[in-house]
């Protein structure tokens, strides 16, 4: 099976939602990967190793999702409650500025990791809680 082929098959079998939650397990995977090492680094130099050593475009690449979400809850056609929509925009918003805290070089890579799961787990249709 092509490429494209499998990739048409996944998008006519997996709900929205299910292909939300898988987007966000393979970013947040990635970070995960990084966050004890750059949130425990010594100084701002060694979190600067740390982002040149990839973790720069896997914050980048979260900061995008985050920002495809900002702007999919921000469309009039958006069905979620408007509470709903107002807390996810402001976590957004947070993860934003959080963001740039850590490619300042900044710890804080863990709390970043700890929206992602807790959102994964409302995508997966369990209370978020703590992971263990």
């Amino acid at each position: 099976m092509s490429i494209a082929a499998y990739k048409r098959t996944i998008r006519e079998s997996e709900s929205p939602r299910q292909i939300e939650r898988r987007v966000f397990l393979r970013v947040t995977g990635e970070l995960e990967k990084k966050s004890t090492p750059f949130d425990k680094a010594a100084s701002r130099a060694d979190r600067a190793d740390l982002l040149a050593g990839g973790l720069r475009s896997h914050l980048a690449e979260n900061l995008k999702l985050w920002s495809t979400i900002k702007h999919d809850l921000s469309q009039p056609e958006n069905g979620l409650p408007v509470q709903l929509k107002a807390g996810l925009i402001s976590l957004a918003l947070f993860v934003e500025r959080q963001t740039a805290n850590c490619l300042g070089g900044s710890a804080g890579l863990g709390v970043l990791v700890q929206i992602n799961q807790n959102l994964i787990s409302g995508l997966s249709g369990h209370s978020p809680g703590p992971r263990g």
